[in-house]
């Protein structure tokens, strides 16, 4: 409890850590409690009205798309679904990094050169046309995104933590654990996992932005999520087709998308120096 006192203390004083959680909370907060206030939805059309540009009337304070939809309920609508994907892909790449890495560096040897090199052989792969395939072979769904975006992220993440474990498990906690004739896999839950507890978050809030990307990459060919439903990279999409006579259509939902990527970038750094983290081998 004091080391975790001691790490919130820490992260109040960092301006980047503040700073950047409060962006990120105040975002989600608007995508959640707007839809609730506004008298319009996502998907109601008005081809009377399309290509509105923002104001105040009817509360369109972000203007009408090319059929007429409120844009600001569906940049908040993306927000929610590009935040949903990124946090869920990664906590996905998370628990699978996380017991990979660890499993290898702890047992070592032969296993862990051997599971290392299935890391090094998926590396050489082009995974964003292997997710493409997918996307395109299979039907597309909220839970194939899941699927497609944390199959590329873990190996980021086992590296680093077989890396950190490599160090761990010469450390006079594990060794004695050892001793007492504790299993391994306790070993690794109790002993190990609790250790990585800094560098996971880290790097977690890190492989955000790159969830967040692919997904936006993904939306933007056309293969992420469908309509009705939408997503920042989606709107993008829509906006570059009409960025000459309606540019807001484009520089809203750019925008709210970079300034998303920013604060988890700025996020990660601020942690980086609050958990003291050093980049593992």
């Amino acid at each position: 409890m004091r080391r975790a006192a001691g790490f919130m203390l820490r992260a109040r004083r960092n301006r980047n850590v503040v700073v950047s959680f409060v962006l990120l909370l105040a975002t989600a907060v608007c995508a959640i409690v707007l839809p609730w206030l506004s008298p319009n939805d996502y998907s109601t059309t008005s081809f009377q009205r399309v290509l509105e540009a923002p104001g105040w009337a009817g509360m369109h304070w972000f203007g009408l798309d090319e059929l007429g939809r409120d844009q600001l309920m569906r940049t908040m609508l993306g927000i929610k679904v590009t935040l949903t994907v990124a946090v869920v892909a990664s906590l996905v790449s998370l628990v699978i990094g996380v017991l990979y890495g660890a499993v290898a560096g702890y047992v070592g040897g032969r296993v862990d050169a051997f599971m290392m090199r299935i890391v090094d052989s998926l590396y050489a792969m082009p995974f964003i046309f292997f997710v493409i395939l997918l996307m395109v072979v299979f039907e597309r769904n909220f839970l194939l995104i899941f699927v497609a975006i944390g199959a590329i992220n873990w190996l980021d993440m086992a590296r680093i933590v077989r890396g950190q474990t490599l160090s761990l498990r010469e450390r006079e906690f594990v060794q004695a654990a050892r001793l007492n004739g504790v299993s391994t896999p306790r070993i690794v839950l109790r002993h190990i996992a609790p250790n990585l507890i800094g560098i996971v978050i880290v790097y977690v809030t890190l492989t955000i932005p790159q969830a967040i990307l692919v997904e936006s990459f993904l939306s933007f060919l056309g293969l992420g999520v469908q309509e009705p439903q939408t997503s920042l990279g989606a709107l993008v999409n829509t906006g570059v087709g009409h960025m000459e006579r309606a540019p807001w259509m484009l520089l809203i939902p750019g925008g709210v998308l970079a300034l998303i990527l920013l604060c988890f970038n700025f996020l990660g750094d601020g942690l980086r120096d609050v958990f003291d983290v050093r980049q593992a081998p």
